[in-house]
């Protein structure tokens, strides 16, 4: 009996490999905004950040996010990654 991989992402700002789970993932949909994807599932061009504070300001102070989602988030998206942070980081 074959063990089930568990799924592997990239933080876009540290750059770290850690499992799907212990990311948040933010998705740029169709008319050019960006939304917290809680699914994990939404249609669109998906980025995968830390749940952790430091990774979270790192990418708004640099910008990391809203290059690799080629779209500009606002500070309500930042506020609401910033509350999810606590879970693991």
């Amino acid at each position: 009996m074959a063990v089930k991989k568990t799924p592997q992402r990239m933080c876009v700002c540290c750059r770290q490999m850690r499992d799907k789970s212990q990311l948040i993932r933010v998705v740029r949909t169709s008319d050019n905004t960006a939304v917290i994807d809680e699914t994990g599932k939404l249609n669109g061009r998906g980025a995968y950040i830390c749940k952790n504070a430091e990774c979270i300001l790192k990418a708004k102070k640099s910008a990391k996010l809203e290059g690799a989602l080629k779209t500009s988030i606002s500070d309500e998206i930042y506020e609401e990654l910033m509350k999810g942070c606590g879970e693991d980081g």
